[in-house]
C-alpha cells in the first residue's frame, strides 16, 4: 500500500526550525545571534546568484518548448544540438523520472542517443546549488567542476555516438 506524502509536512518542519531556534535564543541568546548573523551573512553571499538563478530558470521555462527542443536534438542538430542538450541538462530541475519520459519521448521521435546521454550527465550541474558550492569551496573551484562536468557529459555523448554507430553497422 503506498504512503500518501503528508500535506502539511513542510509547514511542520518550518514549525520545527522556528521552535527550535526559539528554545535556542532562550537559553542561549548569544548562540542564536551568532546563529542568524551567520544565516544573514550566507544570505547577502547569495542572493544575487540566487536571483540570476531564478531569472535563468524562469526564461528556460517560457523560451524553451518542447517542440523547439524536438527540433533542435534531431538527427542533423550538429553543433547546435550538442550545446542544447548540455543547456538543457544543465539547466533540467525536477525529479529524474520525470525526464526519463520526455527523453524517451523525445528519444522515439528522432533525439540522438548521445545527446539523451549528455543531457542525463550534463543534470550534474545543479544551477540552485552553485552559489551553495561556491560559498564553500569558492568559485575557482566550482568553475572549474561545472567546466569538467560539461566536458566530460560531451565525451560521454560521444562515448554514446561511437557506441550507437557500431550497434546500427
Amino acid at each position: 500500500m503506498a504512503r500518501k506524502p503528508l500535506k502539511f509536512a513542510g509547514w511542520f518542519f518550518l514549525a520545527a526550525i522556528l521552535v527550535a531556534y526559539g528554545a535556542t535564543a532562550l537559553a542561549k541568546p548569544g548562540l542564536a545571534y551568532q546563529a542568524i548573523h551567520y544565516f544573514l551573512g550566507m544570505i547577502e553571499a547569495i542572493a544575487p546568484v540566487l536571483i540570476m538563478i531564478f531569472l535563468l530558470l524562469f526564461l528556460t521555462e517560457r523560451l524553451l518548448t518542447p517542440g523547439r527542443t524536438q527540433a533542435w536534438l534531431g538527427r542533423n542538430s550538429g553543433l547546435r544540438g550538442w550545446l542544447t542538450a548540455l543547456a538543457a541538462g544543465i539547466l533540467s530541475t525536477g525529479p529524474i523520472y520525470a525526464w526519463y519520459a520526455l527523453l524517451a519521448k523525445l528519444r522515439s521521435k528522432g533525439m540522438r542517443p548521445a545527446l539523451v546521454a549528455v543531457v542525463l550527465y550534463a543534470r550534474a550541474i545543479k544551477l540552485p546549488l552553485l552559489p551553495l558550492l561556491s560559498f564553500y569551496f569558492g568559485m575557482a573551484y566550482t568553475v572549474l567542476l561545472s567546466l569538467l562536468i560539461a566536458a566530460f557529459a560531451i565525451l560521454n555523448g560521444l562515448a554514446m555516438e561511437l557506441i550507437d554507430r557500431t550497434k546500427e553497422g
